[in-house]
């Protein structure tokens, strides 16, 4: 037991920041995932248990859960302007619900699932796997469109581009691969200097970033080169979002941190401080409208803030 109270000592706060204007307390065993609905309305987050929880933004909102997955949920997206929601687990699984936790379509992908990105509008998911591959599934269906075996061992994070079909993934042995257009032929990007923990498509298709211990890695996709960029975190960088202007990436860090920041993409830099978690971060999400920040964390917490002011 010792070596788990100096790991979650580790994790601690350190200090008071911006205040959360929502806390959901006690909101899951072990938070791992957290995501907003198109219309910046909804926000659903899942745990270590396979629990999805569902809330409103209002501040008299009820929680709805339901259990999805026998193991860890590490995907959620929203579809059909938020009336549905797939998610992907370390149990295999991929599987559509709608918003009351009836479920609607599943499949087994083979694997355990550690990665989920989408994109609606190209009618496409992406999964990374266990096993070290990446799957391009067809939305309408949950039909399998291609198995690409890349990595040598697990994937870390996936990334998709919508309109441009821009597919990123990564691995534990720091290798980067992309994919210019869904039936492209994977590139290998220059490697970073540890494994990526996430990954993210700016906006306008120019950067791919990604994340490691204290670090943000950026790769030129035009010029297929890389630069690493320090910042003020502490700890292994576990989960990134781009804001939809691209003004900013949101941050959250692991392990010996669990600070939440607004970083500026260019150079690292912090653009905006917010209140640590008490224990380690595991998933950070910038809404549609960039008016809220949510993250999650270890201490079963989901915590949202609302960039313009309090919330309401």
């Amino acid at each position: 037991m010792a070596w788990l109270l100096l790991s979650l000592t580790a994790c601690a706060a350190r200090g008071p920041l911006q205040p959360p204007d929502l806390v959901i307390t006690n909101a899951q065993v072990g938070g791992s995932i957290v995501a907003f609905d198109q219309d910046s309305t909804q926000l659903a987050f899942g745990d270590w248990r396979g629990t999805i929880g569902l809330r409103g933004l209002a501040d008299d909102a009820a929680v709805r859960r339901w259990r999805a997955h026998a193991g860890t949920v590490n995907g959620i997206v929203f579809l059909d302007g938020g009336r549905h929601i797939l998610s992907a687990g370390y149990d295999g699984e991929l599987a559509e619900w709608d918003t009351h936790g009836q479920r609607l379509r599943h499949v087994q992908t083979g694997s355990p699932v550690m990665a989920l990105a989408a994109g609606e509008l190209d009618g496409v998911a992406v999964t990374g796997h266990a096993d070290g591959s990446v799957q391009v599934w067809e939305l309408d269906g949950l039909r399998l469109r291609h198995r690409y075996r890349v990595h040598a061992s697990a994937v870390t994070a996936v990334a998709y581009l919508p309109e441009r079909h821009y597919i990123a993934s990564s691995g534990n042995y720091a290798r980067v691969f992309l994919w210019r257009g869904q039936d492209a032929r994977p590139e290998t990007l220059p490697g970073p200097p540890t494994a990526s923990r996430a990954l993210q498509f700016s906006p306008d298709g120019r950067w791919l970033i990604g994340s490691g211990w204290f670090r943000l890695f950026r790769w030129d996709l035009a010029a297929a080169s890389l630069v690493t960029l320090p910042t003020e975190h502490h700890g292994l960088i576990a989960s990134l979002d781009y804001s939809p202007d691209g003004r900013y990436v949101a941050s959250i860090s692991r392990k010996t941190d669990s600070s939440v920041y607004l970083l500026d993409p260019l150079n690292g830099t912090v653009l905006r401080r917010f209140r640590r978690h008490d224990l380690c971060g595991a998933a950070v999400a910038v809404s549609p409208d960039q008016r809220y920040l949510a993250t999650t964390s270890d201490d079963a917490s989901v915590r949202v803030w609302r960039l313009e002011g309090p919330l309401r």
